[in-house]
């Protein structure tokens, strides 16, 4: 078309690998830190969004911390200047004729790879709703995965101990695979994205695919949210994406069964979390959140801890309630009406100095911090000393008393990582008077 095209954003790129072998594992975190710095020196009146699609297989544990993992924790903690920053990564890709085969098994046992499982990166697998084959040559394939299921390039942290974040955070489009008579496996462009090209005097445009294809567009959306709200801090954006993420149908009756069954359990969404994270995130719906009566939006500084004449260590110190402001009133008069209420906590940790917290969840992050809703009919002091309590038990009960059956994913999945979301589920009648959120801290090495 003729019509103008308004460029929001801009990109700048830092080259992390050598013209020639490869850098030293040991500094992949130090280089990735510099490349960051230096796009930032460049131009440090703007706002940075990092992205990278670039990982590794080498250092991948169960969901174990890593030197690099580590490292991007640092950079958008902000320790060294106070200067937070949103940092998105690929979860890494399945790329094995063999493992595309036995899909989706090759996704519960391909781990996403390093530093996908850092703490507060928001890291990026694959769905994806391509499916037509229009080329003729492909009249006799057909598609690996059916539109709104997993990616057949996406990984998981399935096999990982429950201790550590469930990742990918969110999907986004990674493409499909198409599979010809005779069982071999490809990839074709029908299944794939459009780009440009990485060499434009000898092709403007090329095909993408796969977590780095699903990365780029999750930096383009974070980049959106941040021009349509410029004071929205890293955490914030992140929290939008993850708040408006939602699990397609087909992802659900792919990976849980019947998309018609009503009794999935607390432990079915846990297993859900670990493949595709809390889903495809809605860009509209981001955008709008901060506009909409029906969302509250709420960006405070907590100081978790502190110190108390003869304590050597530390004790909980302050705790946030943000009161909703809805009509009480009129949801006790709707009566049985069923209604639905989301919440999402996303902040970020300091990783621990040195190696020896990187095997515990609790000595890894600095703080951790949870969320709690009021049960019906609990007062706001009946509330706080219900949160004073959790706080000290350090987050480990079983889940939280707002109503545990209400909750779609539970207290023992969600309280995993640096952002938490879930759905509590009920009456207009029962949440009338649910009106407190409660964000305390709980275990860490600070």
């Amino acid at each position: 078309h003729s019509n103008p095209v308004e460029v929001r954003h801009c990109l700048a790129s830092a080259k992390i690998l050598p013209p020639n072998g490869q850098n030293d594992p040991e500094l992949y975190g130090d280089i990735t830190i510099q490349g960051i710095s230096r796009a930032e020196i460049q131009a440090p009146q703007r706002s940075h969004i990092g992205c990278m699609a670039v990982t590794s297989t080498d250092d991948r544990d169960r969901g174990r911390p890593s030197s690099w993992s580590a490292a991007i924790d640092q950079i958008t903690f902000g320790a060294d200047n106070n200067n937070k920053r949103l940092f998105i990564v690929c979860g890494g890709n399945i790329e094995k004729q063999d493992e595309w085969a036995a899909y989706p098994g090759s996704n519960q046992i391909n781990s996403i790879h390093d530093p996908g499982q850092s703490w507060n990166a928001l890291t990026v697998g694959a769905f994806t709703g391509k499916y037509q084959l229009t080329n003729p040559d492909l009249a006799e394939h057909q598609p690996l995965a059916q539109p709104g299921e997993l990616s057949p390039f996406s990984t998981t942290s399935l096999t990982w101990e429950s201790k550590w974040p469930a990742k990918p955070d969110i999907v986004l489009e990674g493409g499909n695979l198409a599979k010809a008579p005779n069982g071999f496996i490809s990839a074709h462009d029908d299944l794939s994205l459009l780009s440009t090209g990485s060499q434009p005097t000898r092709r403007q445009f090329d095909s993408i695919n796969a977590t780095s294809a699903a990365a780029a567009q999750a930096a383009w959306m974070a980049a959106q949210i941040q021009v349509e709200y410029p004071q929205a801090w890293p955490e914030s954006i992140r929290g939008l994406m993850v708040h408006t993420a939602e699990w397609p149908d087909a992802m659900k009756r792919q990976l849980l069964g019947d998309v018609k069954r009503r009794d999935y359990k607390k432990d079915d969404y846990g297993k859900l979390l670990r493949y595709c994270g809390y889903g495809v995130p809605n860009l509209s719906r981001a955008l709008k959140c901060a506009s909409n009566s029906l969302t509250l939006i709420a960006q405070a500084q907590i100081q978790p801890y502190d110190k108390k004449n003869g304590h050597t260590n530390g004790v909980a110190k302050e705790m946030h309630v943000h009161r909703l402001p809805w009509p009480s009133d009129l949801l006790l008069n709707l009566g049985e009406l069923p209604v639905s209420v989301r919440i999402t906590l996303s902040y970020f940790i300091e990783p621990g100095p040195g190696e020896i917290g990187w095997k515990d969840r609790y000595r890894y992050p600095s703080y951790a911090l949870r969320f709690d809703l009021n049960a019906p009919r609990e007062n706001e002091e009946n509330f706080r000393q219900r949160l004073n309590v959790a706080a000290r038990d350090e987050g480990e009960r079983p889940d939280s008393d707002s109503g545990r059956e209400r909750w779609t994913i539970g207290a023992n999945s969600r309280n995993v990582g640096s952002v938490h979301s879930d759905i509590w589920n009920g009456t207009a009648a029962e949440i009338a008077t649910c009106n407190l959120i409660g964000v305390y801290p709980v275990g860490g090495w600070w």
